[in-house]
């Protein structure tokens, strides 16, 4: 792997670093290494490298100008947060603090190239001087000469200089509406889920064999791959989750071998992990504080629904209570549940449950929109006015699978609705607004 590196005016053994600290990346770092030719030789002005994000591209243009000691600026545009800061960075990595002393209080590009050319006569190049720009496309938000200026600055301040950037995005969305100088473009795939099983089975924890880190590694592609392909994300998806792999081996229940019964007991565990992928709401030690937490309640909390950890805001709670009375009480009944003055109704009308089966063991019944908003509205405990801030949230309900609209999407007219929570849950949910659910329920009367 080391002679697709070698280079004439390069030491064969720098090279061989720079493989070692590059895996899965020896076809870039050799363009790229061809591209920026010998350090003598005068480069060519400007190379664009772009690709998604975590691809290696800060790592592998960093560990070649480090490792071949070479002069070079690394400046990342989202700490410069003004012209002056960025132009500050360039000069005090190539040229030393005693550079920035130059500058104006508010440099402006001809004062950044005045200054270069200045200090290239008290400094002559010897070697390429390379400046690289991270996260490159932040340049479009400052001044409208800056992109084009960096491009071809080579040829600004007359000095064998070599401007790099780097960016998530492709060369067509970053190129300027007035034209200018092209740079070469270099394309940093995304890593295949081999090069992934191999990157990351070289951070193997000391107290286990690298053959069972490799294999955890294995069931961690096996679960995430297809939804997460940051190399960053996996890194720490793994030193979150390793220590429940080796859980079962640390209590000496089964073998390193037992490749079988350790996926058993971290499969529950990686499909929780699943839904914080790319979420940084809570630290590594409040999420594993978090898991034991919930390993303490999970006899308590087994038998409810999912949709109980649901919170809801204050009138789509009553909106669901609405929807669960519409469903499985008759309509006939809203007169004597919902009507202050409904007047006298005969019992042998009303109360006929040993003729007819509970409607509950018949399961929820379709209802009308404005049955439900009619119901809603004689629950609720304050009056509120029908606005769309009511209907959106009929429309959230639905989003989360709280309610089932029957029929057609295009029935703008009557559009029908069922409910789909269980007792307990709409009983749970009553009872966070203080609504006697029971009373309203025509199987309890």
């Amino acid at each position: 792997m080391a002679a697709q590196l070698q280079h004439i005016g390069y030491d064969d053994k720098k090279l061989q670093r720079v493989m070692e600290r590059l895996p899965c990346r020896d076809v870039q770092a050799s363009m790229l290494l061809a591209l920026m030719g010998e350090p003598e030789q005068c480069s060519y002005p400007s190379i664009f490298i772009y690709g998604h994000r975590a691809t290696g591209k800060s790592h592998v243009i960093h560990t070649l100008l480090k490792e071949l000691e070479l002069p070079y600026a690394i400046v990342s545009c989202v700490e410069c947060v003004s012209v002056g800061l960025l132009f500050e960075q360039v000069l005090l990595s190539l040229f030393g603090s005693d550079s920035v002393s130059l500058l104006s209080r508010s440099p402006s590009l001809s004062d950044f190239v005045r200054v270069y050319k200045q200090l290239c006569v008290q400094a002559s190049a010897k070697q390429t001087r390379y400046i690289v720009l991270d996260r490159a496309e932040l340049l479009r938000n400052m001044e409208t000469n800056l992109l084009p200026a960096f491009l071809r600055l080579q040829e600004l301040v007359e000095d064998n200089v070599t401007v790099i950037m780097l960016s998530e995005i492709v060369w067509d969305k970053f190129r300027p509406n007035t034209g200018c100088f092209e740079p070469l473009l270099l394309h940093f795939p995304d890593y295949s889920k081999g090069e992934l099983q191999q990157i990351l089975s070289e951070d193997s924890h000391p107290s286990y064999s690298p053959e069972l880190y490799s294999a955890f590694i294995n069931i961690l592609l096996g679960v995430f791959y297809s939804v997460c392909r940051d190399l960053r994300e996996l890194r720490h998806l793994a030193a979150l989750n390793f220590y429940k792999f080796v859980e079962p081996l640390e209590q000496g229940k089964v073998k390193e071998g037992d490749t079988h019964k350790l996926w058993r007991n971290i499969e529950p565990h990686l499909k929780k992990a699943m839904q914080t992928v790319y979420l940084r709401e809570v630290s590594s030690v409040q999420w594993e504080q978090q898991l034991q937490m919930e390993e303490k309640e999970a006899g308590a909390v087994r038998g409810l629904s999912a949709h109980a950890h649901v919170e809801l805001p204050y009138y789509s709670k009553f909106l669901l209570i609405a929807a669960y009375l519409a469903s499985y009480n008759p309509a006939r009944t809203d007169k004597r549940f919902f009507l202050k003055h409904h007047g006298k109704i005969k019992k042998t009308n009303f109360l006929k449950k040993h003729e007819k089966t509970s409607n509950h063991l018949l399961g929820p019944k379709p209802f009308p929109l404005d049955r439900l908003l009619a119901i809603f509205y004689s629950v609720v405990d304050s009056r509120v006015a029908p606005t769309a801030s009511v209907f959106c949230q009929i429309s959230s309900l639905v989003t989360l699978q709280l309610l089932n609209q029957v029929g057609h999407d295009d029935q703008l007219d009557a559009p029908k609705y069922k409910c789909a929570v269980s007792l307990d849950f709409i009983l749970a949910i009553s009872r966070t607004v203080s609504f006697d659910m029971v009373k309203y329920l025509y199987d309890f009367l």
